[in-house]
């Protein structure tokens, strides 16, 4: 009976050969399926979860509701706090991502936006988009005029460039780029532009540099005009 035999030396590289195919062949294929993957779709945010969170918090990680602080449909009854509804939703989004970093540290917000994941940031930033506002209201007749000149001219002598340039000529901002202001409250309004004064609050260099070339009466001001914006 014939047998084929192969000097050791030939068999040794045909052995070797064959691993070296498999090898090659298994990291063909995975990179195969890997670029043969479709890349995962981009989740997109879900208002109605947003609502719910909003509304009702949750209790299994001892998260409060945003209404508590933010009223009914983001339309806060609290000076202090920011009235929400109608919002730029990526604003939204973006606060609270920078919540959870070094430059806008809050004792509340800080806590609770780092219990959010990122999904539900942007859920609840879509509830807050879809909401509609309820006016608010100028209450200083005497800065009125002030206020307005600021808010749409802004102050020349000290290089401050007027609001409307960046928050549009009522205050419904720019999508994207910049806030929503109008019926803001003044408290909230003045709070924001001292704590940019300050450095309190550092997610806005351009804000941080206009504030610091404000007096606390043009603060209030151009803060009771944007109140009344609509």
């Amino acid at each position: 009976m014939n047998r084929v035999c192969l000097p050791s030396a030939g068999a040794a590289f045909v052995k070797s050969f064959l691993v070296a195919t498999l090898a090659l062949s298994g990291l063909a294929g995975a990179a195969e399926q890997a670029h043969g993957a479709a890349a995962p779709a981009a989740v997109k945010a879900d208002a109605a979860k947003g609502g719910t969170l909003y509304d009702a918090g949750d209790a299994a990680r001892s998260l409060p509701a945003c209404v508590s602080c933010h009223g009914a449909a983001g339309n806060s009854t609290i000076a202090a706090n920011p009235k929400l509804a109608g919002q730029v939703e990526n604003y939204v989004y973006k606060q609270l991502v920078d919540f959870t970093g070094p430059d806008r540290n809050h004792p509340v917000m800080t806590l609770y936006a780092k219990m959010l994941t990122d999904a539900e940031k942007k859920d609840v930033a879509a509830y807050l988009g879809a909401q509609k506002q309820k006016a608010g209201a100028a209450k200083n007749k005497e800065t009125l005029d002030l206020g307005r000149k600021i808010y749409r001219g802004g102050i020349a002598d000290k290089g401050v460039a007027a609001c409307a340039s960046c928050h549009g000529a009522n205050g419904a901002g720019i999508p994207i780029q910049y806030p929503r202001l109008a019926g803001q409250h003044q408290d909230y309004t003045v709070a924001q532009l001292v704590s940019f004064r300050g450095g309190a609050r550092k997610n806005s260099a351009p804000m941080s540099a206009l504030a610091k070339r404000m007096s606390d009466d043009e603060m209030k001001a151009v803060a009771d005009y944007i109140a009344g914006l609509k």
